[in-house]
Order: C-alpha cells, then sequence, then structure tokens
C-alpha cells in the first residue's frame, strides 16, 4: 500500500517540475521581447518550438521507457534535469547558461513518460 503512495507522489513531483518548466518559458517571454525585440509572432513561434520540442521528447522518452523500463528512464530523466538545473544555476557566462538550460529542456521529455 505504501509503494502506491510513493508512486503517487513520484508522479506529481515530476508533473509539478513539468508545468514549472513550462511556466518559466511563458515568463520569460516579457524579457525575450524585450531584449531582442521580438515581435508577438516571434514569441508564438518561441512557444510553439518549444512545445514542439517537448512533445517530441515526450514521445521518444515513452518509447524508450516501454522498451527499457519506465522505472529506469523516469529516474535518468530526473537525474539529468536535476544536472542541467544545476548546471544553468552555477553557469557563469551566457553561452554556459544558454547551453545548460537546452539540455534541461532536452530532459523534461524523458522524466514525463511514466
Amino acid at each position: 500500500m505504501a509503494r502506491k503512495w510513493w508512486t503517487l507522489l513520484a508522479v506529481s513531483v515530476a508533473t509539478f517540475m513539468l508545468l514549472l518548466d513550462i511556466t518559466v518559458v511563458n515568463t520569460a517571454l516579457p524579457s525575450i521581447r524585450k531584449d531582442l525585440g521580438a515581435s508577438f509572432t516571434d514569441l508564438q513561434w518561441v512557444i510553439d518550438a518549444y512545445a514542439l520540442a517537448l512533445a517530441a521528447l515526450v514521445l521518444t522518452a515513452g518509447s524508450l521507457a516501454d522498451r527499457l523500463g519506465r522505472r529506469r528512464i523516469f529516474t535518468a530523466g530526473l537525474a539529468f534535469f536535476t544536472a542541467a538545473s544545476l548546471l544553468c544555476g552555477l553557469a557563469d557566462s551566457p553561452t554556459f547558461r544558454w547551453s545548460a538550460a537546452r539540455l534541461r529542456t532536452a530532459s523534461a521529455g524523458s522524466r514525463s513518460s511514466s
């Protein structure tokens, strides 16, 4: 019985992290518009590109989870997301920060497939 509650907790935390990741993109839109001089159409492309990449990664992670095991892929995705987020926090240059953020985004698909 306790195992079911741990599973629910793990899935809830992963869902929260995914929603937080999406919220960060939406929160960054005003800064993207101001810093890059982006138009409304450009901002729509940012959201669409993020959603498309996330969907592709979720489908890929789901397929891998069916083949390699859901727990293994979930754990690997969670560890990868955590490591990439740590790199984002420790980044000292914009290029390194951008690269770490892309890694973190890529890991969102693998941890949401459970």
